[in-house]
């Protein structure tokens, strides 16, 4: 997991995680002020900023986890979990699908371009915002947590021998 330790790596990536969700939180709000006041100095300054975030830190994030996180799990030899692995990755590429659609409307937002229909935005922060909670909620309570246990076994089996 690179020169930080698996401890640090997995805070970060809770972290992001926080982050990820305070992002959907305000991508949600801003869609719903588009709707109603249009596109005024604020919705283009948080326009660009979500934009920033999910276009940077986020896919950063996604990489980490296909770097760092999945492989062992991958070869664990639990189906179990490698399936929902391998429905994380797919989500990866469904989240950078949609993100793809979604971008290029939120840099148009942040430079007062309105070009795109406030509804079709609504939809497509919708379908962002319900891919990544669902794909975040998969990683928190089953890929993480199994993630973290055999870092943990492998610290404690490096000490014993």
């Amino acid at each position: 997991m690179g020169n930080e330790s698996a401890s640090d790596q997995f805070e970060a990536l809770d972290a992001c995680h926080r982050d990820i969700t305070r992002h959907l939180a305000a991508l949600g709000a801003l869609a719903k002020h588009i709707e109603t006041d249009g596109i005024d100095d604020q919705a283009r300054q948080q326009a660009a900023t979500i934009e920033a975030f999910f276009s940077g830190t986020s896919r950063q994030h996604h990489a980490e986890e296909e770097r760092s996180v999945f492989p062992i799990l991958l070869s664990s030899g639990n189906a179990e979990l490698a399936n929902a692995v391998r429905t994380l990755q797919q989500d990866h590429g469904w989240i950078e699908e949609d993100w793809i659609e979604l971008a290029p409307r939120m840099r148009a937002i942040a430079v007062g371009n309105g070009w795109s229909d406030p509804i079709e935005f609504q939809n497509y922060v919708e379908v962002f915002t319900e891919l990544m909670r669902g794909h975040i909620a998969l990683e928190e309570t089953l890929v993480y947590p199994e993630s973290k246990a055999r870092w943990a076994q492998a610290v404690a089996q490096r000490r014993s021998s």
